[in-house]
């Protein structure tokens, strides 16, 4: 292990030649590298002896100790300093602890005492430089897990499964070095080969090094069980410069890889959020490869004029819907129907797509009706069959509208469910109180394992329901039972309090007291 630099400063040369001799440098794991009598020379050895610990008087000529230390700390943050003063001044004690002194030592110095500081200040350089190779190694680790990590969070992106608040902070995290005015997306189908890892990742190798259009910067990563690409795109009309550099290398992938690459290209978008719908244009014009023909770049822009971004209700659609349904009001289901509106309005595609994404919406609903076991005629009405037409309603507002009114009944139904179900949780809880108030082991544990409920549900549904306790409820049951037994029987009070759950008859008359204000005796005089 290298030892730790050591730089001496102290203007008495008789105390330098002390310390250096007294002290068992090597044993400590230290090296005394370097003397100085003053601030100003110290000042430049340290810049070039680059010291761990500096042992420093304070009171020197030119520039004294604390000065030195309070520059070196700027310049050498990591090294550590103690200094030494023939002076018991508080001042001089207070002004080190400020500058981040970890030493402060009176003169005369004895060899004991600065030991014991050099061994503490060995322990903590130890651990900083610990903790520096973990960091290292931890960035080290992080640098070589981010292709995989930015190829994770990519396929995410496309499948529509990133939230789009977080996009932006995610692509800076896997340093997604994208620019431009507009993004696209394009997947690569492989045919002719073995289907074999090696083999995706040679198509990936081969966008990598053969892929530079003009106008664009393309991240390539791998996809599900392929190879897609992400593009950054000066201009818009850059996307064709694109389709260039790809069918260049279907070309080059026949040759020299004997493989098929077809590639599907999806149209341009504003913001990186948009790219599922891209990713999905992308998809879609892959399956127009028989049509016309394999080997080549397939632009969706150039086979569905005006509708290049097809209409997808996507995952993450289909999750802020079901959150808002379960969880928010009516703004928040509102919100999210607008948006969904918004979509039908910024497509301008053929019919048949927007009733592919009005029956994927009803699905939707569906699941989330079922999940919650509710009747299906209940939310959408008597005679419903899921065969319902996007062209029914008058406008898109129209048909937000009655998705606005289902969803409200969802929550409206799922609301009066829970609500019946406390209500005959409480009652089953109250009947077995009433049957079981005798028991003095009586509890909320007890009573919840018969009723198959976690405690702290339970407690809470109980008090909002009753307005009590489930403690303060056993009480008034068991002091209701007691005053009838002391009014109606001539029973020992004793046995009365027994037959109540209590063993103490003491603990007993204490809780009917408090109760009723008198005990059980004067209770029962009446």
């Amino acid at each position: 292990m290298e030892s730790y630099r050591v730089l001496l400063v102290d203007d008495e040369e008789d105390i330098r030649v002390g310390i250096s001799r007294k002290i068992d440098w090597e044993g400590l794991g230290y090296a005394l590298v370097g003397e100085a009598e003053n601030g100003r020379d110290a000042l430049e050895l340290a810049e070039s002896l680059q010291p761990d610990v500096v042992l420093t008087d304070i009171k020197m000529p030119f520039m004294d100790g604390l000065e030195l230390c309070r520059i070196l700390t700027e310049r050498l943050p990591a090294s550590k300093f103690v200094v030494f003063s023939g002076f018991d001044d508080f001042e001089y004690a207070k002004q080190a602890i400020q500058m981040n002194v970890s030493e402060y030592i009176l003169k005369p110095i004895n060899a004991p005492e600065l030991t014991a500081v050099l061994e503490r200040l060995h322990s903590q350089l130890d651990a900083e430089r610990a903790e520096r190779r973990d960091a290292q190694q931890l960035r080290e680790r992080y640098e070589e897990s981010l292709p995989l990590l930015r190829s994770l969070f990519l396929t995410r992106l496309l499948d529509g499964r990133v939230p789009q608040e977080r996009v932006a902070e995610l692509s800076e995290r896997y340093d997604l070095a994208l620019t431009g005015t507009a993004f696209t997306a394009a997947v690569v189908h492989v045919s002719g080969g073995d289907g074999s890892e090696l083999e995706t990742l040679s198509v990936q190798q081969l966008l990598e090094d053969n892929l530079n259009p003009e106008g664009c910067r393309c991240v390539q990563f791998l996809y599900n069980d392929s190879v897609a690409l992400v593009a950054g795109l000066d201009k818009p009309g850059h996307v064709y410069s694109l389709i260039a550099g790809l069918n260049r290398v279907c070309t080059l992938a026949e040759s020299y890889l004997k493989l098929t690459l077809t590639v599907g290209v999806g149209s341009p978008c504003a913001v990186l959020e948009d790219l599922p719908q891209s990713a999905a244009g992308a998809r879609s014009a892959l399956e127009y490869r028989g049509m016309v023909g394999r080997g080549q770049a397939i632009y969706i822009g150039d086979l569905e004029p005006g509708g290049g971004v097809p209409l997808v209700f996507t995952e993450s659609d289909e999750q802020e819907l079901t959150g808002a349904v379960k969880l928010g009001g009516e703004a928040e289901i509102r919100a999210v129907l607008d948006r969904l509106t918004e979509k039908l309005h910024a497509a301008g595609i053929s019919p048949a797509q927007v009733q592919l994404f009005f029956l994927e919406v009803i699905t939707c609903l569906l699941k989330v009706a079922r999940g919650a076991e509710l009747e299906t005629e209940a939310v959408f009405g008597s005679g419903f069959t899921g065969l319902m037409k996007a062209t029914d309603f008058e406008s898109p507002e129209a048909l937000r509208d009655w998705c606005l009114d289902r969803c409200l009944r969802i929550q409206t139904l799922i609301r009066n469910r829970r609500t019946d179900s406390a209500g005959r949780t409480v009652e089953k809880a109250k009947d077995y109180i009433l049957s079981h108030y005798g028991d003095s082991d009586l509890s909320v544990e007890a009573l919840c394992r018969h009723l198959h409920l976690s405690p702290t549900y339970f407690s809470t549904l109980f008090k909002r329901e009753t307005g009590m306790s489930f403690t303060a409820y056993v009480t008034v049951v068991r002091m209701d039972a007691a005053a009838d037994a002391l009014r109606n029987t001539e029973e020992k009070t004793y046995l009365i309090a027994r037959r109540c759950g209590y063993e103490d008859p003491n603990y007993f008359s204490y809780v009917f007291k408090r109760h009723f204000g008198v005990t059980p005796t004067k209770y029962r005089a009446g």
